[in-house]
């Protein structure tokens, strides 16, 4: 199925080694806090977030092995830019089983364009899993949609992915560094 013929290769944090990684990424990479957040902190005025695509659909077999979803099943698929200005920053993919879209957490359907990461750090109880590294070469279909195709240089692009919980409940967010993002200074 050409849906899942080019997926990722992620590696646990733990075991990317550190020399694999351009120094300019790392302190992106390596931040276990909330990068909503720290971009928020690193472009005061001017940070928001554009609302790409948001719907249900089957997600990338490995996106449905990490979340511990049937390969087929559908989910509620996310993406977003992060801006500082008018620079894109980030491009945000995040996937929400429709099990955890239950209760008090179907909420996470109607966010619209106010950003995840600040409904999940501000969450009692959330927790966030194992972050999980990649990077992105030109040519593979996650660099074609973080840049839009505007190939600012043939350098690939990083990324980190994580899985929260809120109570017992998954939801996978995986963010792909541009790389606008390396000018921003708190």
């Amino acid at each position: 199925m050409t849906l899942y013929r080019h997926e990722p290769g992620w590696c646990p944090r733990r075991r990317m080694r550190h020399s694999r990684i351009p120094d300019r990424w790392r302190s992106w990479l390596y931040d276990d806090d909330s990068l909503t957040a720290r971009l928020r902190a690193g472009c005061p005025r001017s940070f928001r977030m554009e609302l790409l695509r948001q719907r249900y659909t089957r997600v990338q077999r490995n996106e449905a092995r990490v979340l511990g979803m049937p390969e087929h099943r559908y989910a509620l698929l996310r993406e977003v830019y992060l801006y500082c200005g008018n620079v894109r920053m980030v491009y945000a993919r995040s996937v929400i089983p429709l099990t955890t879209l239950t209760g008090s957490l179907r909420k996470l359907a109607l966010l619209g364009s106010r950003p995840l990461g600040g409904f999940l750090f501000a969450s009692p109880g959330m927790r966030r899993g194992e972050i999980e590294l990649a990077e992105f070469a030109q040519g593979s279909p996650i660099f074609a949609r973080a840049t839009e195709n505007d190939q600012t240089g043939l350098e690939p692009i990083w990324g980190r992915r994580s899985v929260f919980r809120l109570g017992s409940k998954p939801l996978l967010v995986a963010e792909i560094f541009l790389p606008a993002v390396i000018m921003i200074r708190e």
